[in-house]
């Protein structure tokens, strides 16, 4: 797959993780029976990891590449955080916006 592809599917992911840590937890204010199941960012974090593996594994520019992998870390070590002690960390929102900005400066650096 082109990197430009990977880089619409990264962004894409990474809004939607992101608009699911924000509204996800205003919808438990609201008495819908919902109760938070970290499986979903999970899924948001292989998609992820697959998407920066997939990304980086030819990229030259290595503050880049750091960006990615820090990035996807955070997101980690919240998730992780959330399945051991049921505390959902910040650090998955600034995850989330190093994606999304890692995604969009790579995606401008493209000869397209």
């Amino acid at each position: 797959m082109k990197s430009k592809i990977l880089d619409a599917v990264g962004i894409f992911a990474a809004v939607l993780c992101m608009i699911h840590c924000i509204v996800f937890p205003l919808l438990l204010i609201v008495p819908l029976g919902i109760s938070h199941d970290p499986y979903i960012d999970l899924v948001f974090l292989f998609i992820g990891a697959v998407v920066v593996f997939r990304i980086t594994k030819k990229m030259e520019n290595r503050w880049l590449k750091f960006l990615f992998w820090i990035s996807l870390s955070l997101i980690f070590i919240s998730i992780l955080t959330d399945f051991l002690f049921e505390v959902h960390l910040p650090l998955i929102y600034i995850g989330a916006i190093g994606l999304i900005t890692g995604h969009i400066i790579n995606f401008k650096n493209h000869k397209h």
